[in-house]
């Protein structure tokens, strides 16, 4: 019972919050009154809730508010999204949170060229790497390869100082941080120095055929048509390729078209790629990023009305 209520009664409270059926606790029970739809929904709800827990899980805040959310929903059941697992490193388990991001999970399984698209802190990048990295525990592959456009030095990256690792190092930031959650970090540059991981820009795709590998192209909205094509038709044998990006933050220069904007129309027809979309409903960082890109789209359509209100 105190793991169902949750600490401070925190999981009730968020229940009373979201439910519309009266909540009574007394001892080990639980009452529910109100309406039979509530009642049933909410019943659903702390079922779901004990299955979770008996599976051995914890539960957390957002974790209710996600149950809650799916249990209206005959998509999926709440139990089945939060308990599946991708893998586990440091106690910690890496798992979809989302039912858009348990179809993009399902997705890399069933595909061997995915689309991830949609906005910041969805799990885009995240859920491919840890794919990744469980793709190279099982064998299935002999290296990962991480890769993004380094858009902002136009590719030549020539320009800037140090080797070649320093150079990049920018750019790649955020796929080393999402490693670091995944691998020991003693393990990383071992992992960087023998090949089995390689991180590395756009351009240095150029060429290659890349087989038995799974391979990553984050920010692809920064990659135009043309460096799509090239990157698409980079895959081998027995490889996997995941492309992430977000179309609404293009940062290529005026009258260069997206490849990622433009790769729908184009194969979406062909057989074996699949587009994965996923919303502001699938962030999945603190609570609050979700709720600040909620009002600033907000903020936005009513600039755009108020522009349309002006003579």
């Amino acid at each position: 019972m105190v793991s169902v209520l949750g600490p401070g009664d925190e999981f009730l409270r968020l229940m009373e919050r979201d439910l519309e059926a009266d909540i009574h606790v007394r001892g080990n029970e639980i009452t529910l009154t109100g309406s039979p739809a509530a009642v049933v929904h909410g019943a659903e709800v702390i079922e779901e809730m004990v299955t979770i827990l008996r599976t051995g899980q914890g539960l957390s805040g957002p974790d209710v508010e996600r149950v809650i959310e799916l249990s209206e929903s005959d998509a999926i059941r709440p139990a089945d999204l939060l308990t599946a697992r991708i893998l586990s490193h440091r106690g910690r388990t890496i798992r979809p949170k989302t039912l858009n991001q348990k179809r993009y999970v399902d997705a890399i399984d069933a595909h061997t060229i995915v689309f991830g698209i949609g906005p910041a802190g969805t799990g885009k990048t995240y859920l491919a790497v840890a794919k990744a990295v469980q793709a190279l525990q099982d064998k299935r592959v002999n290296r990962v390869i991480l890769t993004r456009p380094a858009i902002e030095a136009g590719e030549r990256l020539g320009f800037l100082p140090g080797t070649l690792s320093e150079k990049i190092d920018p750019y790649v930031r955020p796929l080393y941080d999402a490693l670091h959650d995944m691998v020991d970090p003693d393990a990383v540059p071992r992992l960087l120095t023998a090949g089995t991981i390689e991180i590395a820009p756009l351009a240095y795709m150029r060429g290659r055929t890349l087989n038995d590998a799974f391979i990553i192209l984050d920010e692809a909205q920064n990659t135009s048509m043309e460096q799509m094509k090239m990157f698409l038709t980079r895959l081998g044998f027995g490889s996997t390729m995941v492309i992430t990006g977000d179309v609404t933050q293009v940062d290529l220069p005026s009258g260069t078209r997206s490849g990622l904007r433009e790769a729908p129309a184009i194969l979406d027809a062909v057989e074996d790629v699949a587009f994965c979309r996923l919303t502001n409903h699938d962030v999945v960082r603190h609570r609050l990023v979700g709720k600040i890109a909620a009002a600033y789209d907000r903020y936005e359509a009513s600039l755009g009305q108020d522009h349309r209100r002006r003579p």
